[in-house]
């Protein structure tokens, strides 16, 4: 009964992989919660003091090379140091930049040690973020039916963490370490804001992360992912072949797809940069007289992910049975016309203050950035989990990290994108850049749709 029970049910190993990533994402998206905060408010506020177009530039080339150097840490996985060992380096890289962006204002090591944090981050993530997904679809034969809601799954530890990181790293920065005053009109304002302790807060929750990890991982892993997936193959008597016409098809879709969900990326990410920014001045943040922190809004999208990817796993699920289930392009098609939708009520944001306006005092509605949110990550459930796990389903096994890797090169281009849009935001004004965004996601979702039926032929019935 009890084999049973997990034959139906999900390996122990993908809770494991849940919380790890979850802690790994709790400090990413604790750090990036603040970090245009950080980079943008003054140094006697305990920023940076750098103007909003170079913040976002950098913020944009940052959060890009993030999502870079997974092909790099994907493919030295693959061959020579095995997915396991290559998350441990990368979740110690990773523990150690969040410190050293914690150092610079906590022991006033300068800004130098704010650069060497970023960087480390970059290439920890590399090593961590194509190898922890690659391990999730080792858990499951080709062809298990429990693959997609693994993923699921998989992306609500995602999510949870990416829920907490703003709301804790954001309480310590912008709440419970931070200098206030009472101004002329009564109102209670940040003097000086304490980021050090919410980088300090992410370091830790990647700390906590790695010891769970490698504390537990021979007993709920076994052998998965210890070795080069070259060495595993070697261990088998499995000399490497060359791959087939169907294997290299496979990886073209990988690739075609990567560069449409770029449109995509480029819109979605807008939230840790102009969107943030942009709530920060013109949304009205105060709830039954409570001003929410600018970077509490982080946590909305991870929330409604939790809330609602049940419900739409369900309805793959049920289309399924029914013979009915969309094909992979069609539901990334789909994301991307929901994202245009999200942008059409930034836009409303914009037109009730009365357009491009800049007085900081006319507050648009909160409901219009909710709204938004809600269709950014519907949009984002017909796509992200998908991707992932069409990755594991087309990748031969051998290049499975790197294609990985691959798969999050579509955020690196969107990322750094992503942040020369949010640079023009002040000069174009944001109904023009929301209205942009929404155009362009919304015909490169047309035109994926109308290349579907050719992506499934050349997926070769993994489609």
């Amino acid at each position: 009964m009890e084999n049973k029970t997990a034959q139906q049910g999900h390996p122990p190993g993908l809770y494991l992989l849940f919380f790890t990533e979850m802690w790994e994402r709790f400090s990413y998206y604790g750090m990036r919660g603040l970090l245009i905060l950080y980079l943008t408010k003054t140094v006697a506020e305990g920023g940076m003091g750098m103007d909003k177009s170079n913040a976002s530039l950098l913020y944009g080339y940052f959060t890009g090379f993030v999502y870079f150097t997974p092909i790099i840490g994907g493919y030295l996985a693959d061959k020579y140091l095995g997915h396991r060992p290559a998350i441990l380096i990368g979740g110690i890289l990773m523990m150690i930049a969040q410190f050293c962006l914690a150092s610079t204002n906590l022991f006033n090591a300068g800004q130098m040690m704010t650069w060497v944090g970023l960087c480390l981050l970059c290439i920890g993530n590399g090593f961590f973020k194509p190898n922890i997904s690659t391990i999730v679809g080792s858990l499951y034969q080709q062809g298990d039916s429990r693959r997609d809601g693994a993923f699921t799954i998989f992306y609500m530890g995602i999510n949870l963490g990416a829920f907490l990181a703003p709301i804790i790293c954001g309480y310590f920065a912008e709440d419970l370490f931070a200098v206030k005053a009472v101004d002329a009109e009564g109102k209670v304002k940040i003097v000086r804001y304490a980021f050090e302790y919410g980088f300090l807060a992410a370091g830790i929750g990647m700390m906590l992360g790695q010891i769970i990890f490698n504390t537990l991982a021979q007993k709920y892993l076994g052998d998965i992912g210890r070795y080069p997936v070259k060495s595993e193959s070697t261990i088998k008597g499995q000399a490497e072949q060359p791959l087939t016409k169907e294997e290299i098809d496979r990886m073209s879709v990988i690739f075609v797809i990567t560069i449409f969900v770029t449109f995509f990326w480029a819109g979605f990410e807008q939230a840790g940069s102009s969107m943030s920014l942009y709530t920060d001045k013109y949304i009205n943040r105060e709830v039954f007289g409570f001003l929410i922190p600018t970077s509490s809004f982080q946590s909305v999208n991870p929330l409604f992910i939790i809330i609602f990817a049940p419900f739409l796993a369900g309805i793959w699920a049920n289309l399924a049975k029914q013979n009915k289930d969309l094909s992979i392009p069609t539901k990334m098609s789909l994301g991307m016309l929901l994202l245009g939708v999200g942008f059409f009520f930034m836009i409303g944001a914009v037109l009730e203050r009365g357009g491009n306006i800049a007085d900081e005092n006319v507050k648009a509605n909160i409901m219009w950035l909710l709204t938004a949110y809600f269709f950014h990550t519907i949009g984002e459930l017909c796509l992200s989990p998908i991707g992932l796990s069409m990755v594991t389903k087309l990748a031969p096994v051998s290049y499975a990290s790197m294609l990985m890797g691959v798969w999050f090169l579509s955020p690196f281009v969107a990322q750094i994108a992503g942040g020369y849009i949010a640079a023009y935001v002040e000069e174009l004004g944001a109904l023009t850049i929301f209205a942009s965004i929404a155009m362009f996601v919304m015909l490169a979702g047309i035109l994926l749709f109308f290349l579907s039926r050719t992506l499934i032929k050349m997926m070769h019935g993994r489609g």
